[in-house]
């Protein structure tokens, strides 16, 4: 399968178990979403499961968590994540803090799915990486797969859980690769990162959309690394990242949204309170500059291989 019909088919068995699971954004129903990930789901279940709404971000999340509220386990998407700023307000001040609120008493089941970054020359209003702004926000798990196979269990993870959940899907990933990924449901957990590659000379910490271009690098340069995917944005597996920190002795950390205060700000500084000790080298980011993000320019604005083989002799040459 490829991301999309990874999701997709989560989708579908899930719907199929539980009929509390509802769908509902903007031309999900009868076109199947802008990018085709719920295609086929509203001819299966009806429009009352698999909802067309207006053109309306913060009425779609709204109207989820009410859903939530009652009793239901809706999945909302936000057409692409650019978008998802109008429904801010719900997102941190209602989604997030509904379980502390109420002590505990209420509780929102919700699984907001968002395509995010660059990738498809969608320029500066269809390209965002805003990952940051939900980490940063107290009672929400943030989940970015990068893969078919981490998707479909991910997905089904966080539509396990009884809280609200962030999925961020990278659009440039969703058909640039097929791996085999089981019928059946299966679980990927929440909070573990994956390790792809292992070695002693450095630990490159990455996710989402970066995730194939670090192997890349690591596999065309026969570079000696550590290959963390956190796949769980929050809550991260520090512990999985630690360990390979002292190991190594050495870290570059590659994503693609802005720098200044970026996820890999975060992990720089829970690597600097917990294992300064063991460094060899400054922590070095490959990121996305500070810049809206561009158009014409977008292969310059993404980290690639010679940014990243850049970063890797840095830490490695340091004196």
């Amino acid at each position: 399968m490829n991301m999309v019909q990874a999701i997709n088919s989560t989708l579908d068995q899930r719907m199929a178990g539980d009929d509390r699971i509802v769908i509902l954004g903007e031309d999900v129903g009868r076109d199947g979403g802008v990018f085709r990930v719920t295609d086929g789901l509203q001819a299966k279940y009806g429009p009352e499961r698999v909802i067309d709404t207006p053109l309306a971000e913060l009425g779609i999340v709204g109207m989820a968590i009410g859903m939530a509220l009652e009793g239901l386990r809706p999945v909302p998407e936000i057409q692409f994540q650019d978008f998802i700023y109008t429904a801010f307000d719900q997102i941190v001040n209602q989604m997030a803090k509904i379980r502390y609120r109420t002590g505990g008493a209420n509780s929102v089941p919700l699984v907001l799915r968002t395509p995010v970054g660059g990738g498809i020359k969608g320029g500066l209003y269809h390209s965002q990486s805003g990952e940051s702004y939900f980490v940063h926000t107290a009672g929400l798990t943030v989940v970015s797969p990068s893969n078919p196979y981490d998707a479909k269990g991910l997905l089904n993870s966080s539509l396990d859980l009884d809280d609200p959940v962030i999925f961020l899907e990278p659009k440039r990933l969703y058909r640039s690769q097929k791996v085999e990924v089981p019928e059946e449901e299966f679980r990927v957990p929440l909070g573990k990162a994956g390790v792809l590659n292992t070695g002693d000379d450095v630990s490159i910490i990455t996710y989402g959309s970066m995730v194939p271009t670090v192997m890349a690098t690591v596999k065309g340069g026969n570079i000696n690394a550590d290959v963390i995917d956190l796949r769980t944005l929050w809550p991260l597996d520090i512990e999985t990242i630690i360990s390979s920190v002292k190991k190594t002795g050495r870290v570059v950390i590659v994503h693609e949204a802005p720098r200044t205060l970026g996820l890999g700000a975060e992990v720089s500084a829970l690597i600097a309170e917990r294992a300064i000790e063991y460094l060899y080298a400054p922590i070095v980011r490959v990121t996305g500059p500070d810049t809206p993000f561009p158009y014409r320019l977008e292969d310059i604005y993404l980290p690639n291989e010679r940014r990243i083989l850049a970063a890797i002799k840095r830490v490695m040459e340091f004196r």
